[in-house]
């Protein structure tokens, strides 16, 4: 059993009852669109490949039977829940960034030196946004929190490391240091993100 299949086979009768009838709409991404993905982010990692190749987002994410709306990943924030973006939501995401031309440190300017809480290590703060692939939105749709694949990592990074962005006060944090990692800390954690009383 992969990775993926054990995140998955844990996942799918932790989740809420009403959240459940939508689990049975997930598709996963089309072989092009995985490629599409390798080919714009070459460093993407073959777990990721492969939880998308089951589930192609969770994020308000229209399917043939209807549209699926579940929380299905978590953070280092415990109990806080995130949606996985599908493979179009992905490319959006790295576009609206690509047309703001904004970095961390053109993002924040002076506070960046002035807060250093605000930049954790091993994350490069001139890496232009769009280069690093959100592979998840928060509970509110990004506000609040979202989770970057970040394959230019700054020296003391890893390439592949998972960075978490963290609004009010602003942070960025590496959480993980490979997508497979990440995935097997929300194992280990017991998917503590999961509403058990929804």
């Amino acid at each position: 059993m992969t990775l993926v299949d054990r995140f998955l086979s844990g996942l799918a009768p932790r989740l809420p009852a009403d959240d459940a009838p939508m689990w049975g709409w997930i598709e996963g991404a089309s072989s092009t669109d995985l490629q599409r993905l390798r080919e714009r982010w070459p460093q993407v990692p073959d777990s990721l490949l492969a939880l998308l190749a089951r589930v192609d987002g969770t994020h308000y994410r229209p399917y043939p039977q209807g549209e699926v709306n579940l929380l299905m990943l978590g953070s280092d924030l415990g109990s806080y829940p995130y949606y996985l973006r599908s493979v179009e939501q992905m490319f959006e995401d790295s576009a609206q960034w690509d047309g703001w031309g904004e970095s961390i440190r053109s993002i924040y300017e002076e506070w960046l030196e002035e807060d250093p809480a605000i930049l954790g290590a091993g994350i490069d703060a001139d890496l232009p946004m769009g280069r690093r692939l959100c592979f998840a939105h928060c509970a509110n749709n990004g506000g609040t929190s979202v989770l970057y694949l970040d394959v230019d990592p700054a020296p003391g990074g890893s390439v592949g490391q998972v960075v978490r962005y963290l609004h009010d006060p602003d942070s960025y944090a590496v959480i993980a240091p490979s997508f497979d990692a990440y995935l097997q800390q929300l194992i280990d954690g017991g998917y503590a993100f999961i509403d058990k009383d929804a």
